[in-house]
């Protein structure tokens, strides 16, 4: 893995960050509306940064998750230097969850467009694996979309085999599966 020239840290949104997360989201829609946005949920849909972190933090354990959904943890991916968010990174846990628990758990993050081809997926990746071998994963499902080149090198530096590519119907489009055993 490449040695990143500033380092990051993985921290849980706050409202600290409230002003960043908004600005992170408006330069998604700016730099491509129809883009994806990996791992940081309904941020697309939220047109205020509390209604966001309401949303993650309900996702933060079984009890309080919504229907449907998976309990999971959300990291901002915080450049040290001047404290901005370079990306943001989610495990979805499945541990007891009695079909999805059979993949072990499932990574999904983003990151923003200005700081793209910088090693903080990467790293964000390597940081994130940490915090599912201390909550007891055995091994993790991550995806990207079938054509997008940079995702699947970072999957692959992070340990990533390739399983086999799927269609998505929410995302209309192919998406190639990989495992991480840690």
């Amino acid at each position: 893995m490449e040695t990143l020239r500033e380092e990051i840290k993985l921290i849980r949104p706050s409202m600290d960050y409230g002003e960043d997360i908004m600005k992170y989201r408006q330069e998604f829609l700016a730099n491509n509306p129809d883009e994806d946005m990996g791992g940081a949920g309904n941020l697309r849909d939220c047109e205020k940064a509390e209604d966001w972190l309401t949303y993650v933090e309900a996702l933060k354990c079984p009890e309080t998750c919504p229907e449907g959904l998976v309990d999971s943890d959300t990291y901002l991916g915080v450049r040290e230097s001047d404290n901005k968010i370079v990306g943001i990174i989610e495990f979805r846990h499945h541990i007891d969850h009695p079909i999805l628990g059979l993949w072990g758990g499932h990574i999904g993050y983003c990151v923003r467009p200005c700081e793209r081809q910088k090693g903080y997926g990467k790293e964000m990746l390597r940081q994130v694996l940490l915090n599912c071998q201390k909550r007891g994963l055995s091994r993790v499902m991550i995806t990207c979309a079938e054509n997008n080149i940079a995702s699947e090198k970072t999957i692959l530096s992070g340990g990533g085999e390739y399983e086999k590519t799927v269609w998505s119907k929410e995302l209309g489009t192919n998406m190639k599966r990989f495992w991480i055993v840690l």
